[in-house]
C-alpha cells in the first residue's frame, strides 16, 4: 500500500518588493502543515517562490538601473534568506524566470491556442498597474482600487484572449458542490456570488511586447508577452517539474491545499482552475483563503513605515516566537492585528512563563531527585488519569482542528498539555515527596511529567520546530524527532525509564517588557 501524499503550496511571492510579516503568514502556516503531515508518515511536498515577470518588474528595475532579472535575482535571495530565518524547510523554491518554467509556460500556451481557448480579440476594462490584474467596477470603492487607492486605467488594446466564459456553469457547479472546495465558507460564497452577479467573461493573457517586454514571448506571435498571472498560476505544476517529471507530478498532483490571502482569491478561483479544465488536469483540492495583516491597527505602508522585516523580527525573538505567535494570536482565515507588544506579552506568558518553565523546573528536579535518569513509573494516582486524559482528549481533538486549519486551536489544545502538567507539578509536589521518602510515588509524578513533556515535544514540532528539538535533545531521546509518527508515538509511555535527561540554557528567557518599546 503506497504512502498517503500531501502536496501544499503558497501564491509565489511577487518580487516588486522585499519579504514582510504578510508574506510570512502564508508560508509558516504552510510550513507547520508540511511538517504535521511528515510526523503522519506522509510523501509532503512544499512549494512556494517568486513570481518574476511583468511591468512592475521591469519598472521598479529601470528606476533603480538594474537589469529586470538581476534586479528578481536580487530579491528572490531576500525570500529565500527570510524563509531560512524562520525556520521554513520547503522542497522547492520556483522562480517564473527559470527556464525550464518558461519552457513549461510555452507549451501550455501553445496547447491552449492549438485547442481554440486562446484567441486574439481586442480587450476592453479597468486596469489596476498595482494589482496587476483587471478590474470591475464593483471591484472598486469610490471609483478606486481598495488595496492601491489609485483610479484603474480604461485600457483599450489588441491582445490575445482566453476563452474564460466557457467554463461559467462548470466552474459554478463544481465550487458550490465542495468538488472544487474554497474555505473558510465565506469566501466560497463570496466566489459563487461572483459567478452568480457578474459572471465569466473573456480574458486577456497578453500584452503588447513594445508596452511589456519583460515577459514570456507567446510562441505563436512573438509580438506579445504573457499576462503575468497565467504565468504564475503554471509555478504549481512546473514546481513538481511538470512536464519533464511526470513521475514527481503524478505522485503529488493535485494540491491538497493551496494557501492565499483573499486579494488573490478570484483570480485563481477562475482563471487558474478554468485554465486547468482546459488542459485536462485534475483541480486542486482545497483551496484555503486567509486574511490580511494590520500592524498596530493599521495597514502594512512603506509611507507608515510599518513593513515589518521577518528576518530581522526573528533575529530579536527567535523563529520559534515569531511562527508561535504568528499563528496563535487570531484565527486563520480572519483578518489580525499585528503588535510588537502582543508579540512579547504572548512570549512571556505562553513560552517563558508556560512552556519554557514546566522544562526549566522539572530538569533540575530529575537531577536532584532521580540522578538525572527517566525513573520507572509504579503507583499511580487520580491526578496521574486526570493528566494522561487531557492528553488523550488533546490528541483526539488534534486530526480534525488541522484538516481545518485551525492553528490557533491546535495551540490551544496543546497548552492545555502544557498548563496542566504545570499544575500536576504543583499538586503532586514531588519536593514533599522527596523529603518523605516517598520513593514510589516520586517516581511517578517524574515519570509523568517528563512523558507528557515529550508529548508536547512531539505535537509543538511543526510550529517550533527549534524549541521543540532542544526538548527532544534534553529529554536524552536518542531517536530523531523527525522519525516520530502521530498519532502512533504519542501514546502515553513512549518514555523509556533509564533514559539519560540532559539540561541545558532556558529555551525562552524572559523579556524585561519595560526595556522594549511596543
Amino acid at each position: 500500500m503506497s504512502r498517503k501524499s500531501f502536496f501544499i503550496t503558497t501564491p509565489i511571492y511577487y518580487v516588486n518588493d522585499v519579504p514582510h510579516i504578510g508574506h510570512s503568514y502564508t508560508t509558516i502556516a504552510a510550513d507547520a502543515l508540511a511538517r504535521y503531515h511528515k510526523l503522519r508518515g506522509h510523501d509532503v511536498f512544499f512549494l512556494t517562490g517568486t513570481d518574476e515577470h511583468g511591468i512592475k518588474i521591469q519598472q521598479t528595475a529601470q528606476k533603480m538601473e538594474k537589469s529586470p532579472k538581476g534586479f528578481c535575482d536580487e530579491i528572490a535571495e531576500k525570500f529565500k534568506a527570510a524563509w531560512k530565518s524562520l525556520d521554513i524547510e520547503y522542497d522547492n523554491f520556483i522562480r517564473t524566470t527559470n527556464p525550464r518554467h518558461e519552457e513549461a509556460v510555452t507549451q501550455v500556451l501553445q496547447k491552449l491556442y492549438d485547442d481554440g481557448y486562446i484567441y486574439k480579440g481586442k480587450y476592453e476594462a479597468l486596469y489596476c498597474v498595482g494589482c496587476e490584474q483587471f478590474k470591475m467596477k464593483s471591484d472598486l470603492v469610490d471609483g478606486r482600487c481598495p488595496d492601491h487607492k489609485t483610479e484603474p486605467e480604461q485600457r483599450s488594446e489588441e491582445c490575445y484572449l482566453f476563452k474564460l466564459s466557457a467554463f461559467q456553469d462548470k466552474l459554478y457547479e463544481l465550487i458550490k458542490s465542495d468538488k472544487f472546495k474554497i474555505m473558510p465558507a465565506e469566501r466560497k460564497n463570496e466566489v459563487l456570488s461572483f459567478l452568480e452577479n457578474e459572471g465569466l467573461q473573456d480574458v486577456s493573457i497578453s500584452r503588447d511586447r513594445t508596452k511589456v517586454r519583460w515577459g514570456i514571448p507567446l510562441p505563436f506571435d512573438s509580438s506579445h508577452t504573457t499576462y503575468v498571472w497565467v504565468d504564475a498560476f503554471l509555478n504549481y505544476i512546473t514546481g513538481l517539474g511538470w512536464p519533464q517529471d511526470k513521475n514527481n507530478f503524478e505522485k503529488f498532483w493535485p494540491p491538497t491545499v493551496q494557501l492565499m490571502a483573499k486579494d488573490i482569491l478570484r483570480v485563481h478561483a477562475t482563471i487558474w482552475v478554468s485554465i486547468l479544465m482546459a488542459l485536462g488536469i485534475e483541480l486542486p483540492q482545497t483551496y484555503f483563503v486567509h486574511g490580511y495583516f494590520t500592524v498596530n491597527g493599521q495597514k502594512m505602508s512603506k509611507s507608515l513605515r510599518n513593513v515589518i522585516d521577518p528576518v530581522a523580527l526573528s533575529k530579536k525573538y527567535g523563529a520559534d516566537a515569531i511562527r508561535y505567535f504568528i499563528l496563535s494570536e487570531f484565527p486563520f482565515g480572519t483578518d489580525g492585528d499585528f503588535s510588537i507588544r502582543r508579540l512579547e506579552e504572548a512570549y512571556n506568558s505562553d513560552l517563558a512563563n508556560d512552556f519554557g518553565n514546566l522544562l526549566h523546573r522539572t530538569l533540575p528536579m530529575m537531577s536532584k531527585y532521580c540522578d538525572g535518569e527517566v525513573p520507572e513509573p509504579k503507583e499511580k494516582d487520580l491526578i496521574d488519569e486526570e493528566l494522561r486524559g487531557v492528553v488523550a482528549s488533546v490528541l483526539d481533538s488534534l486530526g480534525g482542528y488541522f484538516k481545518e486549519l485551525r492553528f490557533r486551536e491546535i495551540l490551544s489544545e496543546i497548552w492545555k498539555i502544557v498548563r496542566r502538567t504545570n499544575k500536576y507539578i504543583d499538586e503532586a509536589a514531588p519536593w514533599a515527596l522527596f523529603k518523605e521518602g516517598n520513593r514510589e510515588r516520586l517516581d511517578t509524578v517524574m515519570y509523568n511529567t517528563l512523558e507528557a513533556i515529550r508529548i508536547v515535544a512531539i505535537l509543538t514540532y511543526p510550529f517550533m520546530p527549534k524549541a521543540s528539538l532542544g526538548v527532544w535533545r534534553q529529554l536524552g531521546i536518542v531517536e530523531d524527532l523527525n522519525s516520530q509518527r502521530i498519532p502512533e508515538n504519542v501514546g502515553w509511555g513512549g518514555l523509556k525509564a533509564g533514559t539519560k535527561i540532559e539540561k541545558e540554557e532556558p529555551l525562552f528567557p524572559r523579556i524585561d517588557l519595560n526595556k522594549n518599546n511596543s
